[in-house]
């Protein structure tokens, strides 16, 4: 256990994060896709298709089943970017390109919940993140991170089976081709979290008051958090494009984020740390800079999505075309990565815990940098079974 040395997984190949092109929202959106057919394929061909289905062991935890191998859950989407989960199982998705929001049941019927208005759907940028309120009980708050004609900004809707209350709660997050960051997730304090990116501005990673290159912590409202370090949105900066939030359950933070020419990284979030970039990328083993806690070389991950589940993290490989499952122990500490699935769906974008044990995992092979396979884009139900010890 302990930090993976950079040299470990190292093959030095330019970067290359999830992009297409995409018009303004508000066209006419694709169809919505049927849910798949249990024993249907859910691979690429023959010889990586879908289990059956999930089973439940003993202890109620979500199995494989007698194959192993994931099951496809939804097919025909457009370019899905995030999944979060409401309260009573069902999921909301978002598509990038079509800005539309999915509620997505278990047993993967697909309705619309919504369109989101003001996207713009170019490069990089478009719907990306989406994140439900712990308090959704009481308060039926969903939030969403866009891209409009101007900027990056957070929104906050009502939802109770209809989008409503629209709020736009933060602006001027910088946008740009590359970079737009684009995750949400609550952390277990309870307060909303954003990744930003630096837009391929590389020193506004560095400007602690510039909103990119970040990652921002803040209240329902928008307003800093109480205990931010700056008394602003800024937790930690130094970031180049941090798409991956998780958190284990000793609450410790952690991130992936996108290399450029040599090393992707997860990182363990503390607050106010600076994480480097532009000036280290990977180990740099300069104390004012906070290392990585493992690398590896860009062509093997491009990561995206990150979840925590049965002592493990979860991150989803965009150029890399893989799962890696990455045990952590008690004190944070990575150990060594395993990749799943290497080729077998192509590039992986958003991973995350389902309130059943299992792993929701997407594929952006409709992004404009994948090659489309029949079905895509898909969502695959992963068993999160537990590392080795």
């Amino acid at each position: 256990m302990g930090r993976l040395s950079a040299a470990l997984l190292a093959v030095a190949l330019p970067v290359v994060a999830g992009c297409g092109q995409g018009g303004e929202a508000g066209r006419t959106p694709p169809p919505l896709p049927a849910a798949s057919t249990p024993g249907g394929s859910g691979g690429s061909g023959a010889g990586t298709g879908a289990a059956t289905g999930t089973e439940t062991g003993p202890d109620g935890a979500a199995t494989a089943d007698a194959t192993g191998r994931p099951r496809t859950l939804v097919r025909g989407l457009s370019v899905p970017w995030a999944i979060a989960f409401l309260p009573g199982g069902d999921a909301l998705v978002t598509e990038r390109e079509s800005a539309r929001l999915l509620r997505i049941t278990p047993t993967g019927r697909v309705r619309e919940a919504g369109v989101i208005e003001g996207v713009s759907a170019s490069g990089e940028g478009g719907l990306l993140g989406v994140a439900v309120s712990p308090r959704y009980a009481t308060d039926h708050h969903v939030f969403v991170y866009l891209t409009s004609g101007d900027d990056n900004r957070i929104v906050r809707y009502r939802y109770d089976g209809r989008l409503s209350e629209r709020r736009v709660i933060v602006t001027g997050i910088p946008k740009g081709a590359i970079h737009n960051g684009g995750r949400l997730a609550f952390g277990p304090d309870g307060y909303l979290y954003a990744s930003t990116g630096e837009t391929g501005e590389r020193g506004m990673a560095q400007d602690r008051n510039a909103l990119g290159g970040k990652i921002l912590r803040m209240t329902p409202d928008g307003r800093p958090a109480p205990g931010n370090p700056f008394g602003t949105l800024v937790w930690s900066y130094g970031h180049r494009n941090v798409q991956g939030l998780a958190w284990d359950e000793r609450g410790h933070m952690y991130a992936t984020e996108f290399g450029q020419n040599t090393y992707d990284e997860i990182n363990l979030v503390e607050k106010g740390r600076n994480y480097g970039w532009p000036e280290v990328e990977g180990v740099g083993g300069r104390p004012e800079y906070a290392d990585p806690l493992l690398t590896w070389s860009t062509d093997q991950a491009s990561p995206s999505g990150l979840a925590y589940a049965r002592g493990a993290l979860w991150a989803a490989a965009l150029r890399g075309e893989r799962l890696w499952r990455v045990p952590v122990d008690g004190s944070g500490r990575a150990g060594r990565p395993t990749a799943l699935y290497d080729g077998e769906y192509g590039r992986l974008r958003a991973v995350a815990a389902a309130p059943d044990g299992t792993l929701w995992v997407s594929t952006s092979n409709r992004d404009g940098r994948g090659s489309p396979r029949d079905g895509d884009d898909r969502i695959l139900v992963v068993a999160a079974a537990a590392p080795p010890s």
